[in-house]
């Protein structure tokens, strides 16, 4: 991986695009069925109360909320308060995965995208030890990778354009995402955004860049196994895409 620092403004400066890039009435709902029927499906008792980490914007606790009372953690306090002010009658902590601690458990709990910063093997299993902790027994952690080293598809690009309904006033975003791995002796990717910003007609281009996890099927699954869990290992299709998806049970 080269030296390039990451930038990560869509948690702090540019926060205000987030809601713009997604509809979370649609798009977020039909993963959020899919979670929560994984949870159902596996966990051994009743399933009342959820823990969302690394959260975000809260989009999949939006679609969640309706079927458990949920908790939510993220580590970004701009993306906290874009969470609130969609779900306020949620709790939500700032925190970071791997070292958190709320002095309770949960009878599932769910791993956004967020779980992909981790970039290392060690950040990887402090985050799942961490969830562990925070997880009663016979529940069920939801994790779904956006990749492992097996579906990457280097140089892949996205382009997106901004929710109609979620646009200010005079703003207009295009969203272009592009993953990149400079080395594939390791285990890190880059993902490079850019954002077309025009308010009132006027072109500002901003950029963004986010280094993430590459793992392999084998790692993930051992990491898991090592952290304690039995693991059910699922497939997640959305359109053209297809990510593979774990659900953990906690003995």
């Amino acid at each position: 991986m080269n030296d390039r620092p990451d930038t990560k403004r869509l948690y702090t400066d540019l926060a205000w695009l987030w809601p713009m890039w997604g509809d979370h009435t649609t798009e977020y709902a039909r993963y959020s069925d899919y979670a929560a029927s994984l949870i159902r499906q596996y966990a051994q008792h009743p399933v009342k109360t959820l823990l969302n980490i690394s959260c975000g914007g809260g989009k999949n606790i939006y679609n969640l909320k309706n079927h458990f009372h949920i908790t939510g953690l993220d580590r970004s306090p701009a993306m906290i308060k874009l969470a609130v002010a969609l779900n306020p009658e949620c709790n939500f902590v700032e925190g970071d995965m791997r070292n958190f601690s709320l002095g309770k458990t949960f009878d599932a709990i769910l791993m956004d995208d967020g779980i992909s910063y981790m970039t290392s093997r060690a950040d990887l299993s402090a985050a799942f030890a961490c969830a562990f902790q925070h997880l009663k027994s016979g529940g069920v952690m939801v994790a779904t990778p956006d990749v492992t080293a097996e579906t990457f598809n280097q140089n892949d690009t996205a382009c997106a354009r901004s929710v109609e309904c979620m646009r200010p006033d005079g703003i207009d975003v295009v969203f272009v995402e592009n993953v990149y791995d400079p080395n594939p002796s390791d285990e890190q990717y880059e993902a490079t955004m850019i954002y077309l910003i025009r308010e009132n007609g006027r072109l500002r281009i901003e950029t963004d860049r986010f280094t993430l996890g590459l793992f392999s099927l084998e790692t993930w699954k051992q990491i898991l196994f090592d952290t304690g869990f039995e693991i059910h290992q699922d497939k997640y299709v959305d359109g053209d895409s297809e990510y593979i998806s774990f659900a953990c049970l906690k003995p």
